[in-house]
């Protein structure tokens, strides 16, 4: 079975160090059930492909290597008594391509690139090929589930028997996807989704099938409009199992919605077949970060732990702080990143404290960036010279993330009239000229340079839906510490404690 994946971002053999794979070497990899092959068809600055081939022996599936046959699922969705011998798996993509991808591209998965940490977190343009795709539902599924992702697809029927066309299509599938995305978050939804298209898995699915699929399905799978037959599928109907990740996927969805008065929800305004606003928020402050280099990050005003857990499944960060001033908002955090389970070597690289972000609290001094995410519109305004003090002033990181809402733009959702804001908690929301005109201001006084970009698709009269700032230290402070000199907070939640 064969995959390949193309860039044309340029130099495009950049792809090697994303990939992690050399284009100028074929690399091979041992496979529970045959081998792996990376190869490049082609590879110079203006284009780049890395195929990846997996070679299946037909023998060892049936043979369930590296399992007791008590414990192996069906190796084929057809029963017959030969199937386990005679069947799609060595030709068609299916579950073994999809864990060919985690081994063989686990950095990658991972967004992970030690030599290009910058690109590995941007946006790229990329095509990715599946000839031969097993498709229980046709290209119609196919479209379903990949186009709300923010791909193109295209997904062409194979005929039966090209010379007997009057037989029809088969049940297989040519499946390209193009569009512009984190390398890693491709990587991740083929990692889910082929075997969701294929509707069936080489091996026994146990509960923590139910991790991987939450793991690798951060981020989008929680809001995607498909999600019940995603999941349903991925965890080989197996009902129990689907219930349970159901009932976690909602509770992610709960925890990061704004409240049922709320206004207008941004994600409901997006354009349609668009990644969700929140999901390009939240790739938009990774870019930043990394192309920071910060290792050591605090998430302040981290809520419920949506940019939290991409932060920790991201290696480059070496420790990942949050702090909320809610205690409940803090266990939630605790939950979403299963802290009770994970192994204590990863424990250690995640701190949540409990922290009001308009007192000065000394734990969050000496950090390598700081990140203010949908967090700063929801202060009162005479109360926010206090946080500029105690973020800017007394943490003060080399590197600040700010983002918060366009307020011009609200013109833009169906439903929300004059004055009145995205969310029901927000104090302000500010134009871009008023945005400019903190930044500006907050840079001058406590010794920062600064850029505003935009989050989301920028409209030619009202601008982005979200407004990022990136700050970082100049060396020169022009005044004084001022503002709030109340006693730092010296309440901490600890991973324990939060995961309880």
């Amino acid at each position: 079975m064969l995959l390949t994946l193309t860039t044309t971002h340029r130099p495009a053999t950049d792809l090697g160090y994303l990939l992690v794979k050399h284009p100028d070497r074929m690399h091979s990899f041992e496979l529970p059930v045959g081998a792996a092959h990376v190869l490049y068809p082609e590879a110079d600055e203006q284009r780049c492909t890395a195929a990846l081939l997996v070679d299946v022996d037909p023998l060892r599936l049936a043979g369930g290597h590296g399992r007791g046959r008590g414990h192996r699922q069906a190796a084929t969705p057809d029963t017959f008594t030969l199937g386990q011998y005679v069947n799609d798996r060595p030709y068609a993509a299916s579950s073994l391509l999809a864990s060919a991808l985690a081994k063989v591209f686990r950095s990658a998965l991972r967004g992970e690139s030690r030599d290009r940490p910058e690109l590995a977190a941007a946006p790229i343009p990329l095509e990715i090929r599946v000839p031969v795709l097993r498709c229980r539902g046709g290209g119609d599924l196919a479209a379903r589930v990949f186009a709300p992702l923010g791909w193109a697809v295209t997904a062409t029927p194979i005929p039966l028997d090209e010379a007997h066309p009057q037989w029809g299509d088969s049940r297989y599938v040519d499946l390209t996807l193009t569009g512009t995305l984190r390398l890693a978050d491709a990587l991740n939804h083929l990692y889910v989704l082929l075997p969701v298209l294929d509707d069936a898995k080489h091996y026994w699915v146990a509960p923590d099938e139910i991790d991987k699929l939450l793991r690798a399905g951060a981020g989008w799978l929680a809001d995607h409009p498909e999600r019940a037959t995603i999941t349903r599928r991925y965890l080989a109907h197996r009902r129990a199992l689907a219930g349970e990740a159901m009932a976690r996927l909602a509770e992610q969805r709960l925890a990061e919605e704004p409240p049922a008065d709320s206004v207008a929800e941004e994600e409901r305004a997006e354009v349609p077949r668009r990644p969700a606003l929140a999901l390009r928020r939240r790739e938009a402050v990774l870019a930043a970060l990394a192309a920071s280099g910060a290792t050591r990050v605090l998430d302040l005003g981290c809520g419920p732990g949506a940019l939290l857990s991409a932060l920790v499944g991201d290696r480059r960060f070496t420790e990942v702080v949050g702090t909320d001033v809610s205690a409940h908002a803090l266990t939630l955090a605790a939950r979403r990143l299963r802290l009770d389970r994970l192994p204590e070597r990863q424990r250690d690289r995640i701190r949540l404290w409990q922290s009001a972000l308009t007192y000065r609290d000394d734990r969050l001094r000496g950090y390598d960036a700081a990140v203010l995410m949908e967090v700063i519109e929801h202060v009162d305004p005479p109360r926010l010279p206090a946080l500029e003090d105690a973020v800017f002033g007394h943490a003060r990181p080399a590197t600040v993330v700010v983002t918060t809402p366009n307020v011009e733009h609200n013109v833009r959702y169906e439903g929300l009239g004059a004055g009145r804001f995205r969310h029901a908690d927000h104090r302000f929301e500010w134009t871009r000229a008023e945005f400019a005109a903190w930044v500006d201001r907050v840079a001058a006084t406590y010794g920062y340079a600064a850029e505003i970009r935009g989050v989301g698709d920028d409209d030619p009269e009202v601008g982005p839906p979200t407004q990022l700032a990136v700050f970082r230290t100049t060396g020169t402070t022009t005044t004084s510490e001022a503002g709030t000199t109340a006693e730092p907070t010296t309440t901490e939640t600890t991973t324990k404690e939060a995961a309880r």
